[in-house]
């Protein structure tokens, strides 16, 4: 849309103009199409800010995403022509302190709407453990503790939170469509409860409550629905556990039933296997949902969440 026709800052136009005249043509989704569209241009930060920008503005938004399909959220450094991309855009969607070149790319950029889906819902502090309490943790301290959880879009009611904040700013951005922003935004919203209800009604039941990940992302859902996540490594997905959180989680298998232990699409399973071989456990998928690719169960976010639930019943022996 780009009605201001807002001047390019100097290092954003060079970066365009190397790549053509400061158009690239693409199509809503493309992670390399610059903006500048004749629709609402969004740049989101990566798949679930895409999609919701996506669900809430329909057919009056052009989205692009700054994360390729398959690449690791966390680890995306901002290229020249994604500085360009997000200095030509109407708005930003993204996700503070979870990709740092984002933040840094935002907080320089002139666009004028910056949606910060931390501001519209809570965030809280998780380590490896996250929702209760267990038999084998008492006395421990959780790893990484003290650092803010962004995997908000993981619980469903604080991700319908972040939707309904994107539909106000989106209706505010672009009044002209303001409506079909809010008709959009009550639909998904609705959407997101039903999905609650459906983790909430599954999971009331359970033979335990305590399930293993690799990577320290469903913190927040864990505690939506009364279980416990005791994570390998913390909020990195990439770190290395240490022998003494390996004994620990070995421990907390045997007390508590643990049957699986998940690891995610986006990074290798290796983690996964070695300590479910060591305690006698199988693995499992469970998707942090930061990308869809041919490998995911599903092909966007309500398939992948709905494909979560069936796992966690599965290891959780769900009644």
């Amino acid at each position: 849309m780009n009605v201001r026709r807002r001047l390019i800052p100097a290092a954003a136009a060079v970066a365009a103009t190397a790549l053509g005249a400061g158009t690239l043509a693409g199509c809503s989704g493309d992670s390399v199409a610059v903006t500048n569209t004749d629709k609402f241009d969004v740049v989101a930060s990566f798949y679930p800010m895409r999609f919701l920008a996506e669900q809430i503005g329909g057919s009056h938004v052009h989205v692009t995403s700054l994360t390729s399909p398959g690449q690791e959220p966390h680890d995306l450094e901002l290229s020249p022509r994604q500085i360009a991309q997000l200095e030509v855009s109407d708005a930003v969607l993204y996700l503070k302190n979870l990709q740092p070149s984002v933040d840094e790319a935002v907080a320089q950029s002139p666009v004028a709407t910056k949606i910060d889906a931390a501001s519209l819902t809570t965030l809280e502090s998780h380590g490896t453990e996250a929702g209760g309490h267990t038999a084998a943790d008492d006395g421990h301290e959780d790893e990484g503790a003290g650092g803010k959880d962004p995997h908000i879009w993981l619980d469903p009611v604080r991700y319908a939170q972040v939707a309904q904040g994107v539909g106000d700013a989106f209706a505010e951005a672009d009044p002209k469509h303001a409506a079909d922003y809010r008709k959009n935004t009550a639909k998904l919203v609705g959407k997101l409860d039903a999905l609650n209800f459906a983790f909430r009604q599954d999971l009331a039941h359970t033979r335990t409550k305590v399930f293993i990940t690799t990577h320290a992302a469903f913190g927040y859902l864990a505690e939506r629905y009364g279980l416990t996540e005791e994570a390998v490594n913390g909020l990195d997905p990439e770190s290395e556990p240490s022998a003494a959180r390996i004994r620990d989680l070995e421990r907390t298998a045997r007390a508590e039933g643990v049957t699986t232990v998940f690891y995610e699409t986006l990074v290798s399973d290796r983690t996964a296997k070695t300590v479910a071989h060591d305690a006698g456990l199988r693995t499992d998928v469970l998707d942090p949902v930061e990308g869809i690719t041919d490998r995911s169960r599903g092909d966007d976010y309500f398939s992948v969440q709905e494909a979560n639930l069936k796992a966690l019943k599965r290891a959780l022996g769900a009644k």
